[in-house]
């Protein structure tokens, strides 16, 4: 199972999408999830709006070149298409974006651009799920998947990557005892607050 880290490898709560979480992932050999949005026509790091003294989009691309990790890119605004298929291109990143509104993925379905579509207990019917790369499953209310609902989205050739229960404020600890069969399955990918940890666990 892969581990990426939700927002850099952070330890305090200001380092969240900061370039010393993102060192701190690259060193330790995580991959990560992080937030994009645009200000001015610029691709910058932002999980909320963004008031113009965010970290460059691009300082994010040129640490993860070339070094194998991955890299979960959460769309948190429409339009972002074409930008990022020009802030990727020619990098080698293993990189997949998420979370964007239904119209934002049918420009990267089109753009041939990598992404995961939801599979969460708001959303029971993921869309475009037959071009998608793979799935980003969730649970924000309540622990409603397990193994199962992962072996059924990897016999469909889907790539599936776990929302943590941290993320949410619930322990993680059941759930990652229930995923540690599928510790050494590919295609499988958890992301967490917790990086350490999780490896751990999934590594003994």
């Amino acid at each position: 199972m892969r581990i990426i880290s939700h927002r850099g490898f952070w330890l305090t709560p200001e380092e969240k999408n900061a370039r010393t979480a993102f060192d701190r992932t690259l060193a330790a050999g995580f991959g990560t999830e992080t937030d994009v949005r645009d200000c001015g026509g610029k691709l910058v790091v932002s999980h909320d709006p963004p008031a113009g003294t965010e970290m460059p989009w691009d300082a994010v691309v040129r640490a993860f070149d070339g070094t194998g990790l991955p890299l979960a890119v959460n769309v948190k605004a429409d339009g972002l298409a074409p930008l990022l298929a020009t802030a990727f291109d020619g990098r080698a990143i293993d990189w997949f974006a998420f979370d964007m509104s239904g119209p934002e993925m049918v420009r990267f379905r089109r753009a041939g651009l990598p992404y995961y579509t939801r599979h969460s207990d708001v959303e029971p019917d993921p869309i475009l799920y037959a071009e998608a790369d793979g799935v980003w499953l969730d649970a924000f209310e309540t622990q409603w998947f397990d193994d199962t609902t992962i072996t059924a989205h990897l016999a469909r050739g889907k790539a599936v990557c776990i929302v943590s229960p941290e993320l949410h404020g619930r322990d993680p600890a059941p759930l990652w005892r229930a995923l540690a069969r599928l510790s050494g399955t590919p295609g499988v990918t958890l992301c967490t607050d917790q990086p350490d940890q999780a490896r751990q666990v999934f590594e003994q």
